[in-house]
């Protein structure tokens, strides 16, 4: 194992290290299956699942059975009837870093371990005001800060997710439409373990003076996960994310994007670079990356989404 840091709260895991920390976890997953989970621009290998995935899966799957035992102790102490609480996963990290992506796999294996074979999955994009109420609030240049995100429906949803509730709903956005879908939503019914992907899931709350308790988010969360890169190259995922959307859905004409699509190549490029320094470069480097030490596991990113580094917490 490589060294670590003086004082880190990480252990530090190449990408070889790691792997051998996957065990006898078996490969639950077939080529077949990667090519629906992978993203717009990350195409998931098996050897990148057996590599890094599994090894996660079954530390968490160790996770979810401590947390079990440790809410079964809870409830024979204060002589509640036993219930099941969800284990909640929190996922974060930048735009286009592929967050997306790692939850979808991490909920297909976590559903194949027989102990929680119920895993359910929200963005918390679902909970951004709508472009009506960002306008009214002059935040449509800062949709997806933290200022943007109805945070009291975003804490009610997991209150009511984390105290057992046998059916919650989670509003659904439209990347299509760049908007709320009004109607819409996801139902969640009692899971074994709830994925929360988003870009500010880690952000803490500014801590009261007089001392009552605020909660955040990540309050909610059993473990978190952090997905890094060198922003340089968050830069060229998302200038070729946003050139291959050009080049699909933003061509229908109902696309809020659909302008786009009658760019020019290097407009395009051009167009995609500044909405990425303008917006999201600066959403990261002000609210997303100051919480990258709050996570549980950091997954450091090189070129073609290869991940090569793992931090454990160890603190």
């Amino acid at each position: 194992m490589t060294s670590n840091l003086p004082f880190s709260p990480y252990q530090i895991f190449s990408r070889q290290e790691w792997a051998r920390l996957r065990a006898d976890t078996p490969m639950t997953l077939v080529p077949r299956e990667l090519d629906d989970l992978s993203g717009l621009i990350e195409q998931l290998s098996v050897e990148e699942v057996e590599t890094i995935y599994l090894p996660m899966s079954r530390l968490l799957n160790l996770y979810v059975a401590a947390a079990q035992e440790l809410h079964a102790a809870t409830s024979t102490f204060l002589g509640h009837k036993d219930r099941k609480v969800p284990f909640i996963l929190g996922v974060a990290g930048s735009v286009a870093i592929g967050k997306s992506t790692t939850a979808r796999v991490l909920k297909a294996l976590l559903a194949r371990w027989p102990d929680h074979p119920r895993v359910d999955l929200v963005t918390t994009d679902g909970f951004l005001y709508a472009n009506k109420e960002l306008e009214r609030r002059g935040l449509m240049d800062r949709k997806g800060f933290p200022e943007s995100f109805d945070s009291a429906k975003l804490l009610k949803f997991l209150v009511d997710v984390k105290s057992g509730r046998e059916e919650v709903v989670a509003p659904v956005y439209s990347h299509f439409h760049y908007d709320i879908m009004p109607g819409s939503g996801v139902v969640i019914e009692n899971p074994d373990i709830l994925i929360v992907e988003g870009l500010n899931v880690l952000q803490p709350a500014r801590l009261p003076k007089d001392g009552e308790a605020i909660p955040f988010v990540s309050d909610f969360f059993d473990f978190s996960i952090y997905l890094e890169a060198d922003p340089q190259l968050i830069e060229e995922w998302y200038v070729e994310r946003f050139l291959r959307l050009r080049q699909t859905a933003f061509r229908d004409p109902a696309a809020y994007f659909h302008q786009y699509a009658l760019l020019s190549d290097e407009e395009a490029r051009a167009k995609g670079r500044a909405i990425w320094r303008e917006i999201n470069l600066k959403n990261l480097e002000e609210n997303i990356l100051p919480t990258k030490q709050r996570a549980r596991l950091i997954l450091k990113k090189s070129e073609k989404h290869r991940i090569e580094r793992v931090a454990l917490r160890k603190l």
